[in-house]
């Protein structure tokens, strides 16, 4: 008696090919889930940094320069022939003047400054473009040390209190803290605070720092 056999299946049952097709797309699933969270920690764009008032919500606070696509460097940012001999910059009306002995990148730093001095106070100024018609205070901060090359992208005033390195600086002082920014430099007062009344935005300021409540940093080397 001859036994006949079902010759072997060359093509699988239509359930098992849904089956995988259904398990594939679980899997593809689960890793667009994991994506924004890795991105995150990575101090991307999608990253957050929780327990911190920040000035505008689009930009993301963090320990490291964030740089933000699209944003231009700034244009028609002249270093000034500097006409202050020694290592403090003056004021001439409400323009700063660097010194001589400065390092050229602070020279860039304050002709950056000078560049946006008369513009007025806009929550979250600088921090979608360089170019704006107004700056918060980490917006100019981070503008002008941008236009000196310390800086790739803006940050938000709680990220400067981790930016650089701690302490007091030769040529700039970083005073940060969660709510507001301001910086020293070549011994002038960047700031958008202390204005006359009625005067908003950025400015330089011949008075000295009030350091009480803020954390103290630096540009590395500077």
């Amino acid at each position: 008696m001859s036994t006949t056999r079902r010759p072997h299946a060359t093509t699988r049952p239509a359930w098992t090919a849904a089956f995988g097709l259904a398990f594939a797309c679980l899997a593809a699933l689960a890793l667009l889930a994991l994506a924004p969270a890795a991105h995150a920690e990575s101090g991307g764009l999608a990253s957050s940094y929780t327990g911190e008032t920040v000035e505008t919500p689009s930009i993301p606070a963090s320990s490291t320069e964030t740089e933000v696509p699209g944003v231009s460097a700034p244009s028609g940012v002249t270093i000034p022939a500097p006409t202050v001999p020694g290592a403090l910059a003056t004021m001439v009306g409400e323009k700063a003047i660097a010194p001589a002995s400065a390092p050229t990148a602070i020279k860039r730093v304050i002709a950056a400054a000078n560049h946006i001095r008369t513009t007025p106070y806009i929550w979250g100024g600088g921090h979608r473009a360089w170019a704006e018609v107004g700056y918060d205070c980490s917006g100019a901060v981070s503008y002008a040390l941008h236009g000196g090359g310390l800086l790739e992208g803006p940050l938000v005033s709680g990220s400067f209190a981790t930016w650089g390195e701690p302490g007091p600086g030769k040529w700039i002082t970083i005073y940060a803290n969660k709510a507001h920014v301001y910086m020293v430099v070549a011994g002038l007062r960047w700031d958008t605070g202390g204005d006359l009344p009625g005067v908003t935005g950025p400015r330089w300021h011949a008075e000295p720092p009030y350091p009480q409540g803020f954390v103290v940093r630096h540009p590395v080397g500077y």
